[in-house]
Formats: structure tokens, sequence, C-alpha cells
């Protein structure tokens, strides 16, 4: 698969089989997404993998009930029906949640760390793997007890949730806008 395809074929999973994604795909995902470019090459990420089932369980519904108290009145009524729904689990059941992390405060971690997830992502579409950044997650992730249930220091900021799994399915085509181009000169 060139590149390419990979950027064009590649699209949000949100349906997985219970298949486990072996560790040695993972660590593959892994090292794809530590070849982002960060600013003088700081690599400012930290991966936190999560297979516990049990754990991405009780993650998401702390996730929610936080989001419900702290969001609910500023999120979309589709997105408040979705947290108050005891069958959503705001990581669709994947079989592994890879977070990404900043471990340093420098001012583009965010944006670095962003780079990498785009990379990971790819290279699970090129491994025939499912995935999606979870936005739900986010806000839930950066308080004290988010960083706990992942332990991770008080200096990570979690950056990007993303689930990884064996899709259900071949995801359908989307279609896209055409890009918006100003030319200078």
């Amino acid at each position: 698969m060139n590149i390419y395809e990979a950027i064009h074929e590649r699209r949000s999973t949100r349906a997985f089989t219970a298949e486990p994604v072996e560790q040695h795909l993972i660590v593959r995902l892994i090292e794809a997404a530590a070849q982002a470019p960060s600013a003088m090459n700081l690599q400012p990420w930290v991966f936190t993998v999560v297979r516990d089932q049990a754990l991405l369980e009780q993650v998401s519904s702390d996730a929610k009930a936080y989001l419900a108290k702290h969001c609910g009145d500023q999120l979309p009524e589709s997105l408040q029906a979705m947290l108050n729904d005891e069958r959503f689990q705001i990581f669709y059941h994947a079989p592994a949640l890879i977070v990404i992390a900043a471990k340093t405060a420098s001012e583009w971690a965010v944006e670095e760390c962003a780079l990498a997830a785009q990379n990971l992502m790819l290279a699970a579409h090129a491994e025939v793997l499912g995935s999606c950044w979870i936005g739900l997650a986010q806000r839930y992730l950066a308080t004290p007890a988010g960083r706990q249930a992942l332990h991770l220091p008080d200096e990570c900021a979690p950056v990007a949730p993303v689930i990884v799994g064996y899709p259900c399915s071949v995801a359908a085509d989307v279609q896209r806008k055409a890009p918006e181009i100003h030319w200078i000169g």
C-alpha cells in the first residue's frame, strides 16, 4: 500500500471484532508513531497501551459521568443522549486503547503528539486494523483521576486517545470536499 492509498482509504472505525491485537503489531504502530516530526527532535511523547477491558469499561463509565457533569449543557443533544445511554462505551469495545501523551511542556508538544497519532492511525490502516481518535475521552483523561487510571505521571498531558482493533467491516468511502486553496505568487 502506498502512502496516498493509506491517506485516502483510512477511516475512523467504531465497530471491532473481539480479536485482540497482537503485541508485535501494537509495537509496530507505536514505532511508526514515533517517526513523526518534532521540534528540535525532542520527541515529547509517551505511549500507554490499555488492553484491560475491565479498565476500559471503568474509564468509559467515569469519563461519561465526568462529561455529563462538567460539559453536559455544552454538548449537542446527540452527544448528551449517547452519554446517558448505559450501553454506550466511549471506546466502542475496541481491544486496545493507545494514549499518546506529551511528557514535556514544550510549546508544540500537543501538535507533535497529534502528528504521532496520525502516523499511528495510518500505520494501523496499513496493517488492516481500524482506529479512531476518541475525543470524548480527552477531557476526563486530563484530570488527575484520568491520569491516575492510566498510571500517567502528573507532568504528562494525554493528547490523543486512539482505539485500535480489527474492524467488523470495511469502512464505507466518504466523500471529502474539494480543498479550498489560496495561491500566492
